[in-house]
């Protein structure tokens, strides 16, 4: 019962997740041009993308949280986040591709949305390096923290505002291309995607606090090797 009580959220997650594939590689999906039978990867590729993006905005918040009180554990979960959604980036890249490569023929093509995303990802590893190069501790997270402020500005301007800036653009959902943001998703469709949503979410909530105990654990080993 004690298991049940602390770690229903994970067996929830895992529970909407398994349905997820099972619904997307079989329920039924409308043929919709080009993309065809495709457009189930939106259950995968979408909803990576959405928990990239949301554990991005925990690492904004934990950010914001230590340059207002310069507690050491927001900046330890900050990183996890950012650790995170990078994870989540990649796979959401890896997913794109494959979804390109089976609809445009190529895993990439110069894209303003494409490229955008991969900017972006490049703006978060930048952060990694940042951290890197930086041996002071309180400096290292007063630097971090800053920049991954204005990254998460920049990474919001790379994927959403300049892509629609563009004058052209075959990914879904700009330009005209059917996608979520036109509104058009299939009803049956949404008894899958709202689930996916919700299970990625909790997935890379699940990662980020798996990350944040792995950077305690370095934390204590760390200053063990020192005294």
């Amino acid at each position: 019962m004690q298991f049940l009580k602390h770690n229903w959220w994970k067996l929830l997650g895992i529970l909407l997740l398994i349905y997820v594939i099972f619904g997307g590689l079989l329920f039924e999906v409308p043929a919709l041009p080009v993309v065809q039978q495709t457009i189930r990867n939106i259950y995968f590729h979408v909803g990576m993308w959405f928990a990239m993006m949301f554990i991005l905005f925990v690492a904004l918040v934990y950010s914001i949280r230590y340059l207002r009180r310069f507690r050491p554990i927001d900046d330890q979960k900050a990183l996890a986040a950012v650790k995170t959604g990078l994870v989540f980036g990649v796979f959401g890249l890896v997913t794109g591709m494959i979804w390109a490569k089976a609809t445009w023929g190529v895993f990439w093509v110069n894209d303003p949305k494409l490229n955008g995303a991969a900017v972006g990802m490049l703006t978060y590893l930048a952060y990694l390096l940042l951290r890197g190069s930086v041996e002071d501790q309180d400096k290292r997270a007063r630097l971090a923290a800053v920049y991954n402020v204005f990254a998460f500005v920049l990474f919001f301007v790379f994927i959403m505002i300049l892509p629609r800036m563009a004058t052209a653009s075959i990914h879904p959902g700009l330009d005209g291309n059917p996608a979520l943001a036109t509104g058009d998703l299939d009803p049956r469709m949404r008894m899958v995607f709202f689930p996916a949503m919700a299970g990625w979410f909790i997935f890379a909530w699940w990662v980020f606090s798996v990350y944040f105990r792995i950077g305690q654990v370095e934390e204590k080993i760390k200053e063990l090797s020192e005294n």
